[in-house]
């Protein structure tokens, strides 16, 4: 008989967000197949309970699925964790939970706390959904720029807010590109969720950045009051439509570049064009 794959959603930061259900997955496991196997060793340290562990992510080797699956035809009942939040929601999953259905072993959700959902709360906004963006791609900058202009529209279109995911050292480019893109709109951003130094600041994309005291931990963003995109909104950028923008925004030399970068413009034309409101101040 197959056995029994068990998606856990495992707590946003406090671990007193633990569900009992969570807690008796992770216990009772076979095998516990976790994002990273640091922070599943923590929480298991935190329910005092000791099972095997093996990580499951991008840079897990290509046998690894193989081998989980084996496992799974051979009866064993695994339990897979991200390190925070829901497995298979911007985090690795996806393809181990469609490999072990089509293996035919079942498959258990054990729902848990979503930083989605908490933001989304949290920001006040009142909606009958939500876009969800998750991660734009890192890099390069113009992939970056085509996915939150399409998902910008997308809010746009259905009036729906804009939930987006962003790592600390990138939130002030993305916080400065929305003031750009959408000068209109709100934003409430929230950063440690749930921890001891939560944060949750709301306003326009200029009054979050400004407010920021530290850009540490990852951010939720919930994006509210985006127009609806005009025809030619896909159209890209100019050099010159972005400096002239910045100028009457008011921003700084060194946020043009990363702007400039995002819209796709090579490096050293970036810094060239933003010599310009130097010249301008």
């Amino acid at each position: 008989m197959a056995g029994r794959l068990r998606v856990v959603g495992t707590p946003i930061g406090n671990l007193g967000d633990l569900t009992q259900r969570a807690a008796e997955a992770l216990r009772s496991a076979d095998l516990v197949v976790a994002e990273d196997t640091r922070m599943a060793r923590r929480l298991l340290a935190h329910l005092g309970a000791k099972r095997p562990l093996v990580a499951f992510n991008d840079h897990a080797p290509a046998s690894r699925l193989p081998e989980l699956v084996a496992r799974l035809e051979a009866g064993a009942t695994l339990a897979l964790t991200t390190d925070a939040g829901m497995p298979g929601v911007s985090d690795p999953g996806a393809q181990l939970v469609a490999a072990a259905r089509a293996a035919g072993a079942t498959v258990e959700i054990v729902p848990g706390p979503s930083a989605v959902t908490a933001a989304i709360a949290a920001s006040g906004v009142e909606s009958l959904g939500f876009v969800f963006g998750g991660f734009l791609p890192p890099r390069p900058a113009s992939a970056r720029d085509t996915a939150l202009r399409r998902l910008l529209d997308a809010s746009g279109e259905t009036a729906m807010p804009l939930v987006l995911f962003e790592a600390p050292h990138r939130i002030g480019a993305l916080l400065s590109a929305l003031e750009l893109m959408v000068p209109g709109s709100q934003v409430a951003a929230c950063r440690e969720l749930t921890k001891v130094h939560e944060q949750v600041l709301v306003g326009s994309p200029a009054e979050v950045a400004a407010g920021l005291t530290e850009q540490r931990g990852e951010f939720t963003l919930v994006v509210s009051r985006v127009p609806r995109p005009a025809a030619a909104s896909t159209a890209p950028l100019s050099v010159d439509s972005v400096v002239d923008a910045a100028v009457q925004a008011g921003l700084s030399p060194r946020t043009v570049v990363e702007l400039l970068r995002a819209a796709g413009i090579p490096r050293r034309d970036a810094y060239r064009a933003a010599k310009r409101p130097l010249t301008a101040e």
